[in-house]
């Protein structure tokens, strides 16, 4: 696909060592304009910019923060889902010519909606959009949003975690990459939970400094196969939950669980303060990953949005595909009990 232009970026750099998120710096994500010289809170609006290899960059928008409006106490979660992004030169063969789609694919929302939660796509700004930073920043997107889903897609790019594609067709989204780093570290910073879908959680890995196997048959040739463009989601494979992760804290003991399997990389180095969650058994490949720093970070290689919620659909042969309801109810739970806190907060502050 095509790259687009970067995302803009004012100008103020961010303390990373905020809200215990030391050394999580993503390689080859930085921002090109010149520092401020002074920090910014935790849950002020993110920027990723794309000059250096160093150095991950957070950037906020020179505007008054606003309190959030309140909600009832009963009132539906809004759960933001990042854009997946159509370039130009894809979009052109459904007619829409120099233009750029965005979107989501819909099992995820109606995954999520089933569990009475509202859904928002959060589109992407960039530099030759007519809307601008100064009009609507991510910081309008978080506070406004109980929490954040990252969609699948296409490959991360090997330059967001500072190496080169080894094949020209594996060089990935860097627009994308950097457009949904941006959100993490805005979520997370606000001690929002974030969810991330296959190349969502291979991206949340590279955002705290982790990086990716860019084709597993390629790197990994003893693994098993993780894709099949013929089979898509009918293409299952058994998982292994980690002994005392919270993923099978999910998840009552019983026989072997399978997932569906749709991508060709994989986690290589693990990202600072994440910890494995589940593995495929027969190769060690890691399917999922959760942070263990001041806020739900979750990850999972599989589509559970593919999945039905309940653990009685059967694949043919005896093992179930693992039930996707207890994933979604657990990231719901952590939005409501975060909003719940903040209300609490807001309440004492109004009552001073």
């Amino acid at each position: 696909m095509a790259a687009e232009p970067a995302v803009e970026r004012p100008p103020v750099a961010v303390d990373a060592s905020r809200r215990g998120v030391a050394d999580l710096a993503a390689p080859g994500v930085s921002a090109d304009a010149p520092p401020a010289p002074a920090p910014v809170s935790p849950d002020a609006p993110m920027a990723v910019a794309a000059s250096s290899p160093a150095t991950l960059a957070l950037a906020a928008a020179p505007r008054t923060p606003q309190p959030a409006p309140r909600r009832g106490a009963g009132a539906p979660l809004r759960i933001g889902v990042s854009a997946r992004i159509l370039h130009p030169d894809s979009a052109q063969a459904l007619g829409f010519r120099d233009k750029t789609l965005q979107y989501l694919e819909a099992s995820v929302a109606h995954w999520i909606m089933a569990h009475g939660a509202i859904v928002f796509m959060v589109p992407t700004l960039e530099s030759r959009s007519s809307v601008q930073r100064a009009a609507v920043s991510l910081r309008d997107y978080v506070d406004a949003l109980d929490g954040l889903v990252l969609q699948g897609g296409a490959d991360v790019s090997p330059t967001t975690y500072g190496e080169q594609p080894l094949r020209p067709e594996w060089g990935g989204d860097r627009t994308r990459d950097l457009y949904e780093i941006e959100l993490i570290w805005a979520f997370v910073f606000q001690q929002k939970p974030v969810l991330g879908i296959c190349r969502g959680m291979q991206l949340l890995n590279v955002a705290f400094n982790g990086s990716l196997v860019q084709d597993i048959p390629t790197e990994l040739p003893q693994a098993l196969p993780h894709v099949d463009a013929t089979q898509y989601e009918q293409l299952h494979h058994d998982i292994a939950l980690e002994p005392g992760s919270r993923l099978a804290s999910l998840y009552a003991a019983g026989p072997q669980r399978r997932v569906n399997s749709i991508h060709h990389q994989c986690v290589k180095r693990l990202g600072n303060g994440l910890v494995v969650e589940a593995r495929c058994p027969h190769d060690g490949v890691i399917e999922a990953v959760r942070w263990t720093g001041s806020s739900f970070v979750m990850g999972v290689q599989w589509h559970p949005e593919f999945h039905s919620d309940s653990a009685a659909r059967l694949e043919p042969g005896p093992t179930p595909l693992l039930d996707s309801g207890p994933i979604v109810i657990d990231f719901l739970e952590q939005c409501r009990a975060r909003a719940t806190r903040a209300g609490t907060v807001a309440v004492a502050r109004a009552s001073r």
